[in-house]
């Protein structure tokens, strides 16, 4: 990456590039002049690009070495390139990818790094120490939250090593078709979620009983102790049904959702945090309300903590289809060999194919806010979004609602909502995600705390209390990509081992779970 100096300020990352990003807040009016003598043909808001040569229509515009769109008029040097002047150019196509053709670069392994971690005995490891009580149907949704706040009450308080109860409700279980293929999907991710690290090995599941996905479903890998509402069966019960009969009306009801609560709370309570080297974080990436900085600063210094945490031994997913589809072919070569090379062709063209379905294609990803922080398109917007993903090689593709198998760098095939990538992230095994943002949101999970970055300094200064680390500096010249990514890395250390809390816990802010589901609904 190369700057231009004097102020105003513009970056240009590659040589090639025909536009820069205008970096001073308040952005470039007309009349200034930028280096080389370019003079502003209009206002040029901060994050958006400005025409380094004059462009015909037709013209290739070039941002990252690669071709985000073609002008869709006459552009003169200085001017305003943006939405309403850029038409987007068609995706790569699949059928004729480079496949894992980048040998991976040598890294010299990263050691002595540790963090400090509740292990449990399936040999996960969580940065917290979580009660989760998991659905079957969103039927239950309100009673569970009512035993939540109860909990927290009544109950915490007695197990101070206990940092949460979570109550992770949902839409699905009641009224879908529950043989359908892609059915799969949400049922193993709400399957994946209650197996999440940060749950202790501690299942627990509240179903109504009448519903198609029955809550034995849920922990059928596991031994289903159903309670019975019976002092003898309290102590080890996983599974309780609102319609036993031997529930006698809704306080009947809470009593025996409580009184498996506490069982679970006792065996948390047991776990302590203990010593434990990198290789044991499963550190989610992901990106919202992202704007044309988010690929200068934040995602640059998210890809070079990803490679510190590869390099550690730790594992890293990098998500969210429609932000990859149009940079797809800087990935494939990078996958460890050809089989995950594929894979990752085949998630591309599930998505492709579902996006047809819906009538509707990847350019409906980008959102009003994108546009306003600077980004174009999604093309644009995908070439910022996989700097996240470093320079490590690929070496696992996993889909929707999977667990993650691997040790390394995994590409977890989700959408690129916020919410559902997050939810699909928790259920893949994270225990800790990495947040980028441009334009801001308090964005939070439940059960896994979650790292802000802002990529501008603007939006560091004015969400002060909500962002965790402000990436901006990169772009103001205050600190290297480097540098940031190792503060990243050791802030990811400090928060998975509970020495810092991130800005949404503070707060008490979080999101609900936002199940995937692609099958039909009867």
């Amino acid at each position: 990456m190369t700057q231009d100096n004097p102020s105003p300020r513009v970056i240009r990352i590659h040589p090639s590039d025909n536009v820069a990003v205008a970096v001073a807040q308040g952005g470039l009016a007309a009349g200034e002049r930028l280096d080389g003598g370019i003079e502003l043909q209009t206002h040029v808001p901060q994050g958006h690009k400005v025409a380094l040569v004059a462009l015909a229509e037709g013209d290739a515009v070039i941002r990252y070495g690669e071709v985000i769109g073609t002008a869709a008029l006459a552009i003169p040097c200085g001017g305003h390139v943006n939405e309403t002047n850029l038409l987007m150019p068609t995706p790569p196509a699949l059928d004729d990818l480079p496949l894992a053709t980048r040998p991976a670069p040598p890294v010299e392994p990263l050691e002595g790094y540790t963090f400090e971690g509740f292990r449990n005995a399936n040999g996960s490891v969580g940065t917290q120490n979580v009660l989760g009580i998991t659905t079957s149907v969103q039927c239950v949704a309100g009673i569970v939250d009512h035993v939540v706040q109860r909990i927290k009450r009544e109950l915490l308080p007695k197990f101070p090593n206990v940092d949460a109860v979570v109550g992770l409700n949902h839409s699905y279980g009641c009224g879908v078709a529950i043989n359908a293929p892609a059915a799969v999907v949400p049922i193993r991710t709400l399957k994946h979620l209650a197996q999440n690290p940060n749950f202790g090995d501690e299942v627990m599941v509240i179903g109504l009983g009448c519903e198609k996905l029955q809550p034995s479903t849920l922990v059928d890998d596991q031994p289903v102790r159903i309670y019975e509402n019976t002092e003898a069966a309290a102590p080890q019960a996983n599974v309780l049904s609102l319609q036993d009969e031997s529930f006698e009306g809704f306080d009947d009801m809470v009593a025996g959702i409580m009184a498996m609560a506490e069982r679970h709370l006792e065996h948390l309570d047991k776990r302590q945090r203990e010593t434990c080297p990198v290789s044991e974080l499963v550190v989610g990436m992901q990106c919202g309300g992202s704007d044309a900085f988010s690929g200068l600063t934040a995602n640059p210094a998210v890809g070079l903590a990803t490679d510190l945490i590869v390099r550690a031994g730790g594992s890293v997913m990098f998500s969210e289809v429609t932000e990859v589809r149009d940079a797809i072919h800087l990935l494939t070569p990078r996958a460890i060999d050809s089989s995950v090379a594929k894979a990752l062709v085949d998630q591309m063209a599930w998505y492709d194919d579902y996006l047809s379905q819906g009538q509707t294609d990847r350019s409906a990803n980008t959102s009003p806010g994108n546009k306003k922080g600077g980004l174009s398109n999604i093309v644009e917007k995908a070439l910022g979004s996989v700097i996240k993903s470093g320079n490590s090689p690929i070496i696992d593709v996993i889909g929707p609602g999977e667990r993650l198998r691997k040790r390394g760098l995994t590409f977890a095939a989700t959408p690129a909502s916020d919410f559902i990538c997050g939810t699909l992230q928790a259920a893949a095994g994270m225990n800790l995600q990495v947040f980028t943002t441009g334009r801001g949101t308090p964005y939070n999970l439940p059960m896994t705390p979650v790292i802000k970055v802002s990529s501008n300094s603007t939006l560091a200064h004015r969400w002060h209390d909500l962002i965790d680390l402000d990436a901006g500096r990169i772009a103001t010249g205050e600190a290297s990509i480097e540098e940031m990514g190792w503060e990243l890395f050791q802030l990811i250390l400090d928060v998975a081992s509970g020495r810092r809390r991130v800005a949404a816990d503070k707060l008490g802010l979080y999101n609900d779970l936002v199940l995937f589901n692609p099958a039909p609904v009867t």
